[in-house]
């Protein structure tokens, strides 16, 4: 046995190192009886366990969680690493054998105690050493590895990461009304999404492709194709999705390739598509059933075919009524002209359950504050807020389907609207039966007074009803009288309806306009601020109140009214009209062509609107806008003597009267009692060198008005100028008239402008004297700047100046303007007169 002894050598060296640390009994103690009572098992010290290095070493490390050593000689199970106790200063006295007992110290380092150790605990650790069971004394953990993004699944998980944030951008574009970036977002995730995929077959990874993700991305492609008018596009990732047989339930996406066919108008393919649909969903779905079955009925609808409509409405009404389809088979039966069948379908429609609960649950039961807190939250939330518009939208197909078969399924209407209102009174729609009674009224006013006397009958049976009803029809009656001018009754129910419902916007805006007529214009204001303090909406109340401020003076709050209802009704032509007048009244024409501009794209054949656009540039200096807009004035309507006069002018201007002529002849046709017209007529011919057309116009004008001065007097100069003979005949005429003219003129300042008949007489001596009919008070009106005659030096002018009254002067000279017809001021009748574009009140 050579290994023991070996091993026993060892161990005797490594005793007699440590004998240093060993204390011998003296001799003289050799016979003590009481030798090795204090002797004690050093495992069970625990005095220096923070010394023992090799209990710190196993607390430290994995040491202590070692398999289990054998007892027996050291170097076999432990590989030849020293044996020591928990208490190495100490070592206990040897065997017989030379083999240390058990917990002897070898070599410093102490054996455990038993096999089987706590997790984490051992017993071998050196004296002096801390106890740390945890392992805090090492310091801080050491920082957690960095994931390694270069290996192949982390890339795909990455852009896995990316292709879905491109999707929930691409939605969150599409909520915000972004179409074009949530297209360009879609898009981006589709070409991300096929670059995954080609990482995955590069990889060997095929198998694991998200068929999820796939869809999302094809699905949300698709919806954004749609939603920016890309049909063509859309359809086909339709089809990229419906033909995959690995996403499941894609047959459903059917119904969208419906409804995009429906969007192009191709009806045919739509009920193909909706039928392929139908088919792909189980009765499981009954709901998406039956909303695919309402589709393929307006389809048909749209097709003419109204037998198959009705066939799929009639089976949703059997199946799951509701008020949409109602209505939709109402109209189908309207269609077709079938009476009885129309009776039966309202009486239907009336009978849907809308599944709303009574409004008497919103009234507080007590007087319990809490209770009373808790219905008042209650009034106004999303669930109440939706059954009133559910309920809204049912009223208001009932009422629609009133109204439009109550003519058609009896003989006469007032009989098939009092059939309906029967129908309505035994329904959960009692209420609705006052409110078709008013609209038979109303519809009587709509057939141009042909049972005016009815429907006044007919809503003054409401004077006795409940405040709404009787407010409603008061209100109606103030309508009435107003537009027949009868303000007093017009006031009258206008006061019924307000007393019946002060917070009635209508009855005020209606008391508002009859004190409007009669011109208290505080008043009416009052009542147009409480009808917009009832009901800020009331397009009515703000345009009245923009209208008496305007009336007062107050230009700036007018101006605020009218900006206010613009922003309520960006399209209204009346309104940008105010608009652009309130700003020319406050001396700013570039801001009122800007709405006149805006005015235009509304209405662009308005031939008042380009007609004052025309003014405007006109008093800007800007005579080639003016002129094109006072043309396309002209072209849109030819009769306006202001464009006609004006365009004449222009041209005269420019030099270029031949083209005066054809407006000016165009005026005569208009206007032919007023001379004025004929006479620039012939002295546009006369400037254009043509004396002998001249002449004929000339001696025509004097056949109709032989008392006309001025004609005479360029007889009497053409005359002479081109050596006629009748020249002594016109002089004769013109001093003739002279010296009425003279004897006329006596006669007004003899004192006869006394007299009603004198002041006449006199003002047509005077019209007479200066124009005779020709240049007239009217005349007058134009404020064309005359010029007088030209001189003797000219071609034609032959005649000596002492020949012609110098006092003459010509109608069209070179320095005529264009007539200022808007610089007149505007008196209120004109402002009340005021065609579509006008001051006209609203009434309610």
């Amino acid at each position: 046995m050579i290994t023991p002894w070996i091993g026993a050598q060892k161990t005797i060296i490594r005793t007699f190192r440590n004998m240093e640390n060993v204390h011998l009994v003296p001799e003289e103690e050799e016979d003590d009886l009481y030798t090795g009572y204090n002797d004690y098992n050093p495992t069970f010290d625990g005095e220096d366990l923070h010394n023992d290095e090799g209990f710190q070493q196993a607390v430290r490390t994995s040491h202590g969680r070692r398999p289990p050593m054998t007892a027996k000689y050291p170097g076999t199970a432990i590989g030849g690493r020293p044996i020591g106790t928990a208490y190495g200063s100490r070592i206990p006295v040897g065997t017989a054998m030379g083999r240390p007992m058990t917990g002897a110290v070898q070599d410093g380092a102490a054996r455990p105690m038993t096999a089987v150790r706590a997790a984490g605990y051992s017993s071998s650790i050196a004296r002096g050493s801390v106890f740390d069971p945890l392992g805090q004394a090492k310091g801080p953990a050491p920082p957690l590895e960095t994931r390694n993004e270069d290996t192949p699944e982390e890339k795909i998980k990455i852009l896995e990461k990316k292709v879905n944030d491109l999707i929930e951008e691409s939605c969150l574009a599409h909520a915000r009304g972004d179409l074009q970036l949530s297209l360009e977002k879609a898009k981006e995730a589709g070409r991300k999404e096929r670059a995954l995929v080609r990482q995955r077959e590069q990889t060997g990874t095929a198998d694991h492709i998200n068929l999820d993700l796939t869809y999302s991305v094809l699905f949300n492609l698709a919806n954004q194709y749609a939603n920016n008018d890309m049909y063509t596009e859309a359809l086909n990732t339709y089809q990229v999705i419906v033909k995959n047989k690995m996403f499941s339930n894609a047959g459903r996406l059917k119904v969208n390739m419906a409804n995009i066919y429906f969007k192009q108008k191709n009806y045919t393919k739509a009920i193909k598509f909706y039928r392929m649909a139908l088919d792909q969903i189980s009765n499981a779905h009954n709901a998406m059933r039956i909303k695919i079955m309402q589709n393929i009925g307006v389809v048909f609808i749209h097709m003419g075919q109204y037998s198959d409509a009705i066939t799929s409405f009639e089976y949703i009404m059997s199946e799951s009524p509701n008020i949409k389809t109602g209505f939709n088979l109402i109209l189908c039966y309207y269609a077709i002209g079938d009476r009885e069948r129309m009776k039966k379908a309202f009486q239907k429609l009336i009978c849907v359950p809308l599944g709303i609960d009574d409004d008497d649950k919103y009234i507080p039961p007590n007087d319990d504050p809490h209770a009373n807190m808790v219905i008042e939250a209650i009034k106004n939330d999303k669930l109440h807020q939706m059954e009133r518009e559910r309920k809204a939208l049912a009223e208001k197909y009932i009422m629609t389907s009133a109204k439009l078969i109550a003519p058609a399924i009896e003989s006469s209407f007032a009989a098939g609207f009092d059939w309906c209102v029967d129908m309505v009174k035994g329904s959960q729609y009692v209420e609705l039966a006052n409110d078709l009674e008013i609209n038979k009224a109303i519809t009587y006013l709509r057939q141009r007074d042909f049972k005016q006397a009815e429907a006044v009958e007919t809503l003054k049976m409401f004077e006795k009803k409940d405040s709404r009803v009787k407010s409603a029809a008061a209100t109606n009656l103030s309508f009435l009288y107003f537009l027949e001018k009868d303000y007093d009754q017009a006031d009258r129910y206008a006061e019924l309806a307000m007393s019946a419902d002060r917070y009635n916007p209508a009855a005020l805006v209606n008391k508002g306009n009859t004190e409007f007529v009669k011109e208290d214009y505080e008043k009416a204001a009052e009542f147009y601020k409480e009808a917009l303090h009832n009901d800020s909406s009331c397009t009515e109340a703000l345009y009245n109140l923009g209208l008496t401020y305007k009336r007062l003076g107050r230009l700036e709050e007018a101006l605020d009214c009218f900006l206010k209802l613009h922003a309520i009704l960006r399209n209204s032509a009346q309104v940008m009209y105010q608009l652009a007048n309130l700003y020319e009244m406050l001396e700013d024409p570039h801001q009122a062509i800007e709405w006149l501009m805006q005015l235009t794209s509304v209405t662009p054949t308005d031939a008042q609107v380009l007609a004052k656009l025309g003014d405007l540039y006109d008093n800007e200096g800007d005579k080639s806008q003016a002129f094109q807009y006072y043309y396309e004035s002209y072209r849109y309507f030819p009769s306006n003597i202001s464009v006609i006069e004006w365009l004449g002018a222009y041209y005269i201007d420019t030099q270029f009267c031949e083209k005066a002529i054809q407006y000016f002849e165009r005026a005569t046709l208009i206007q032919p009692t007023q001379v004025k017209w004929q006479l620039m007529v012939a002295s546009c011919y006369r400037r254009s060198g043509n004396y002998q057309k001249a002449l004929e116009t000339y001696k025509d004008i004097h056949r109709k008005f032989p008392e006309n001065v001025e004609c005479l007097r360029f007889l009497v100069r053409l005359c002479t100028d081109m050596g006629l003979k009748e020249v002594q005949d016109y002089a004769t005429k013109l001093k003739k008239v002279e010296k009425m003219k003279e004897i006329r003129e006596q006669r007004v300042r003899s004192g006869r402008d006394s007299s009603a008949r004198g002041r006449r007489e006199g003002s047509a001596g005077s019209d007479s004297g200066q124009s005779n009919h020709g240049t007239s008070a009217k005349g007058e009106r134009l404020s064309v700047k005359l010029k007088t005659l030209p001189g003797s030096n000219e071609p034609y002018e032959a005649s000596t100046q002492q020949e012609i009254d110098a006092s003459y002067v010509d109608p069209l000279g070179p320095q005529m303007q264009r007539p200022k017809t808007a610089a007149r001021k505007r008196t209120e009748e004109d402002e009340f007169a005021d065609e579509e574009l006008g001051d006209d009140l609203l009434p309610e």
